[in-house]
């Protein structure tokens, strides 16, 4: 007997009905808080380009005069272990420092936890990097993600591949694994390997050996990174594919030359300007929209709810900015590539058939 669904949540909008809007103003305020879930530092080899996307967005907002003449201010909160300390950390963040909102994180993991909190707290959470679908499956309201779903991105990976066979190569940690889930077409080889690993030349031998038509490489950026220039310097020269984190400043660092030519999904709209990563752009889009809510709203963590819903088509440094149902970015994803040591977008939609010679090789033109 098949199964058949009695409510599918996508399909209502998801609202907050509890109470709160009726809590007035404080009046003894010397700044607007807004509460930052990642590390404070710009050094920082995951969040640190987050972090200088959002403290940009903030030193912008005081500039324009702040909220009433008061200065809004980022108030961090991090832990390096998020599932043993972040908890605390957030707690603390939230009830101690009575911010508005909350920024926040860098990944699907830690952002699962800030979400697990706020729902609690009642605090907008505006996720600025993480992709994975299932940050929305729990139907939490007060949560929102300025990037484009895994749901959205994998799928171009599959059309480009063409229905041609291909290797997977996908890393351990939680956002890569959601993401490959997200791609609905089975490899011929699938080969997983420990996130963080610092030597990947054994495996990449593993993969070349096998003379894949394509590899498809699912990882955090540096992951990335290092399996594509293993690679490359085997002399592998299938096409590469590869996840959002090849539009990170990481992976580009780290690839170095080896990243002409792979393909992935572009996260920004249009030629996204002079921007190296879109997680700060994101980072940037989502403080901004924090501050717009704020100002619409007032101090008031259900009205600024309210308003960041509202502010659905926010168009930001990233592109527009519209929520679907339960609050994730509904805005198109399309290919892009690295050229001339820049991520920038595609010339076009490209089918693993229609990849021109200058790509296999590793050398957009």
């Amino acid at each position: 007997m098949a199964c058949q669904v009695y409510r599918d949540a996508r399909e209502q909008r998801l609202g907050y009905h509890g109470p709160g809007r009726e809590q007035a103003e404080p009046r003894d305020l010397r700044e607007v808080l807004i509460g930052y879930f990642g590390p404070p530092d710009a050094r920082h080899p995951e969040g640190g380009t987050l972090w200088e996307g959002a403290q940009r967005a903030i030193e912008e907002a005081n500039r324009e005069g702040g909220y009433k003449g008061l200065p809004f201010r980022l108030v961090p909160a991090w832990a390096e272990n998020p599932w043993v300390a972040g908890a605390g950390v957030l707690v603390r963040l939230i009830y101690q420092e009575r911010v508005w909102a909350l920024i926040g994180s860098i990944d699907g993991a830690s952002t699962h936890l800030a979400e697990q909190v706020v729902a609690k707290a009642r605090l907008t959470l505006i996720n600025p990097a993480a992709s994975d679908r299932t940050l929305h499956g729990a139907n939490v309201p007060w949560m929102f993600s300025c990037v484009p779903g895994d749901h959205l991105q994998a799928p171009l990976l599959v059309e480009a591949l063409g229905g041609r066979p291909f290797l997977l190569v996908s890393a351990t940690d939680h956002d890569s694994r959601a993401f490959v889930a997200e791609l609905k077409a089975t490899p011929a080889f699938h080969i997983e390997f420990q996130a963080g690993s610092s030597d990947v030349s054994a495996l990449a031998r593993r993969v070349a050996d096998t003379a894949p038509q394509a590899v498809v490489v699912i990882a955090g950026a540096r992951d990335s990174a290092r399996m594509v220039a293993a690679l490359r310097s085997l002399g592998c020269a299938a096409p590469i594919l590869c996840g959002p984190s090849a539009g990170r400043r990481a992976f580009l660092e780290e690839a170095g030359p080896a990243a002409e030519g792979i393909l992935f999904p572009w996260l920004l709209e249009g030629s996204g300007g002079d921007v190296r990563d879109y997680a700060a752009a994101h980072a940037y889009d989502a403080t901004r929209l924090a501050v717009a809510a704020i100002r619409r709203a007032g101090l008031n963590r259900a009205r600024i709810r309210d308003a960041v819903a509202e502010l659905s088509g926010f168009e930001g440094a990233s592109g527009r900015i519209s929520w679907d149902n339960l609050g994730q970015n509904t805005r198109a994803v399309r290919l892009g590539t690295i050229q001339g040591g820049r991520a920038v977008p595609a010339s076009r939609q490209l089918s693993f058939g229609a990849i021109p010679r200058a790509f296999i090789l590793g050398r957009a033109t």
